[in-house]
């Protein structure tokens, strides 16, 4: 059985988080809040700060290398928060210009600029604008026709991967003249002017996530009818290589991550990560993590009249734990983010659900 690290740090749905590069605090989202959390000391995770300045819900937050924070917001604004002397952080805002909520941020590897996709057909993609002191946009808008749910760098800081509940996946350049440096040809194309379209492809269903693999030679998705897809390039322009689609029993899934070029862990609705294994011959799954058919659940032998009314009541079951799930969330999970890794790969991840826990798995 795999072992886990749970935290227990809301009551509220936790839709992003993210660790600092020491692993020694962790950002959540909650509600219209972002909250900071210590986790160098044992025990308990101690709050160390809250960011307050979103009007409503926060639906994404991302750390860059050097420590600054982004998030987004339903309310349509982004904010940068850089650590201050005094263990605070001060907020800068971003001229997103969209005119629905933003949906998803991350942060180039880079860190000198970041993208937000939105509800408004849009991607933005932010740098810094020292003569003004602010963060300013370039939009990419064709040809997106519906909500932007998940984005994905590539190590070269230019290329973008996104997918969206049009059912599309596609990679998009983000070069910016004077803050990108020109980067080497990949199987994605030579010439890299922003906004160019390096690959596009229709799954036929809402995607929630998508990322590249570790060697940036294809991408992966998740699609809202419960299966994986695996997408490789052509060498002519836009063109498809090759497409494999790992389809499963399951609840739809929401976030995936590569733990090594031939093992993918995806989870969402089913509350526990499945994994998937291959390589350009063919993916499969192949194994489950806290996986609730080897568990059998445990029972109260002896409850009081009181109680035994009150779960019949509320739950139509004399059982005290009917109402509880045989996996550690919950609740749907929500993000999976790499947590430690070697040279081999990824050997633990973190998830994030709406029960309000992280929870840190092993590979």
């Amino acid at each position: 059985m795999s072992q886990f690290i749970e935290l227990n740090l809301s009551k509220d749905p936790i839709y992003d988080h993210c660790f600092s590069q020491d692993r020694k605090s962790v950002a959540i989202t909650r509600q219209n809040n972002v909250e900071i959390y210590d986790l160098s000391a044992a025990g308990k995770p101690k709050l160390l700060t809250v960011l307050q300045h979103h009007d409503k819900t926060v639906t994404a937050v991302d750390i860059s290398k050097d420590g600054k924070i982004v998030t987004c917001s339903q309310d349509r604004n982004a904010l940068v928060w850089e650590p201050t002397a005094g263990g605070e952080y001060k907020p800068t805002l971003v001229l997103l210009r969209i005119n629905r909520a933003a949906t998803s941020v991350k942060w180039s590897p880079c860190g000198s600029k970041f993208a937000v996709g939105s509800s408004a057909r849009v991607i933005a993609v932010c740098y810094f604008e020292v003569e003004n002191d602010w963060w300013i946009s370039k939009h990419i808008k064709r040809p997106l026709k519906s909500t932007v749910l998940s984005l994905d760098w590539h190590e070269n800081s230019v290329l973008l991967a996104c997918g969206s509940t049009d059912g599309h996946v596609r990679v998009f350049s983000t070069y910016i003249k004077g803050v990108d440096t020109k980067p080497p040809a990949t199987v994605w194309g030579e010439r890299l002017p922003f906004q160019t379209l390096c690959l596009d492809y229709n799954v036929g269903s809402w995607v929630h996530d998508v990322k590249f693999d570790p060697s940036y030679s294809f991408v992966a998705a998740v699609g809202n009818d419960s299966a994986v897809y695996f997408v490789y390039p052509g060498p002519g322009e836009q063109e498809v290589a090759g497409v494999f689609k790992a389809r499963t029993s399951y609840l739809p899934f929401r976030t995936l991550i590569f733990a090594s070029p031939t093992k993918v862990v995806a989870a969402g609705h089913n509350c526990h990560p499945i994994v998937f294994e291959g390589d350009s011959n063919g993916w499969q799954q192949t194994y489950a993590i806290d996986d609730p058919a080897t568990k059998t659940k445990t029972s109260h032998e002896s409850q009081s009249a009181l109680n035994l009314f009150r779960q019949l009541d509320l739950k139509g079951s004399s059982d005290a734990n009917s109402g509880e799930l045989l996996t550690v969330h919950q609740n749907t999970i929500n993000v999976l983010r790499p947590f430690q890794a070697d040279s081999h790969g990824l050997l633990r991840f973190s998830s994030c659900g709406n029960d309000g826990k992280i929870v840190i798995f092993d590979v």
